[in-house]
């Protein structure tokens, strides 16, 4: 599509800045700590179900949000998620208990979901074929700077009248403007594919063994991460005997770290093949974590969760675009059925809570989200052996 360039930035930067909205998700990590915190006597296990209500629905919903999108298009698909994400943010600021605690995450995942699923789409639709590569790892950064404010605008608020929780209030109102922004520009969307997404047709991708281990890896991407947004807080409590404003504050390192990462990772994919990329990222997660295992004093565990965030912040991009570039012909579905590997941040979650809550301590978490990863490293070669189309 060729627009004049004024027109050009009057329909992207809205679109880009669902990107920012897509980054509040992240924020699930550093307030599963806090309402542990509010609540007596919650244990990892229940307060792990707030993960478990946040990405579930990436499980449920990713594939009918791509017939939706195709009924009533793109734009509309991205405002209903900005509407949702805007009513579960109220949720804690109407009542303040565990269980509307657990309804607001839960529509947090839905509208992250329906945004997800929707957005990348929309963006095809505002700017040409030859910058929409560059223009989505443009939208990763902006979700990465939404990530790594996230920790510390919980934090500040801690000391605030209304507490950490002020962070929701907000997030809504953030939102609505995004809404409202996106609400007021036009946009002409390109004709959406009239071969209708169905279940049958996206996990029919399964049969490809390439598509399974790719799906699995975006499981394993996800719930790691959730994972570590969880775990580091409590890490840095136990080990460095901080309390839980400062240990939340830890995971912006953890989300600086990898929007550093997908900074410089936007450079380095134009000159390095992507399949050496991903090696070398996998390697130094794996590293980082085994040595976070055993890391004692505050410097060395920021140092290596940093790191760990640097070789993390563009394996899941590395990931999705290769399953593209395996079944080119099936880009809907296979964008769709992937998506639903995000609800892996559902998954892992409360397994490490189980965990935690039997051995007692956060090295056993580390020890457990260390075995997951050992799949990134057996995925390598599939990476590697995609050139085109398989």
């Amino acid at each position: 599509m060729n627009m004049p360039k004024s027109k050009f930035n009057q329909a992207i930067l809205p679109v880009m800045f669902g990107f920012f909205i897509m980054g509040f998700v992240d924020i699930v990590g550093v307030a599963t700590n806090y309402v542990k915190a509010d609540f007596a006597g919650m244990d990892d296990k229940v307060a792990s179900l707030i993960s478990l209500s946040c990405f579930l629905w990436f499980l449920i919903l990713s594939i009918p949000t791509g017939m939706l999108m195709n009924r009533i298009g793109r734009k509309k698909t991205v405002l209903l998620s900005f509407a949702i994400t805007t009513i579960a943010m109220l949720v804690p600021v109407i009542r303040y208990n565990f269980a509307f605690v657990l309804a607001a995450f839960a529509m947090l995942g839905i509208g992250n979901t329906i945004l997800q699923v929707a957005l990348n789409p929309l963006v095809s639709s505002v700017v040409s074929s030859d910058k929409l590569t560059g223009t989505m790892t443009l939208g990763q950064f902006i979700k990465a700077i939404s990530s790594f404010l996230g920790p510390i605008l919980t934090a500040m608020f801690a000391g605030s009248v209304f507490g950490w929780k002020t962070v929701f209030p907000t997030y809504a109102f953030v939102t609505i403007l995004a809404m409202v922004w996106l609400a007021l520009s036009r946009i002409k969307e390109t004709l959406i594919e009239k071969e209708e997404i169905s279940f049958a047709r996206t996990f029919s991708l399964l049969k490809d063994k390439y598509i399974v281990m790719f799906f699995i890896g975006i499981l394993v991407l996800v719930g790691v991460d959730v994972g570590m947004g969880v775990t580091f807080p409590k890490l840095l409590q136990e080990r460095c005997a901080l309390p839980l404003e400062k240990a939340g504050m830890g995971n912006s390192v953890y989300f600086l770290a990898r929007t550093i990462g997908a900074f410089i990772g936007g450079i380095a994919l134009m000159r390095y093949p992507a399949k050496k990329f991903f090696t070398a990222s996998v390697l130094l997660a794996l590293a980082c974590l085994i040595c976070l295992v055993f890391a004692r004093g505050l410097a060395l565990v920021l140092t290596l969760v940093a790191l760990f965030g640097l070789g993390y912040a563009n394996l899941f991009s590395i990931v999705f675009s290769t399953s593209m570039l395996r079944v080119p012909e099936k880009t809907n579905e296979v964008s769709s059925l992937l998506i639903v590997g995000v609800c892996g941040g559902g998954i892992i979650p409360p397994i490490l809570g189980v965990i935690t809550d039997t051995f007692g301590n956060q090295a056993s978490a580390l020890i457990a989200l260390t075995l997951a990863w050992i799949f990134m490293v057996i995925l390598i070669p599939f990476i590697s052996r995609v050139k085109s189309n398989g």
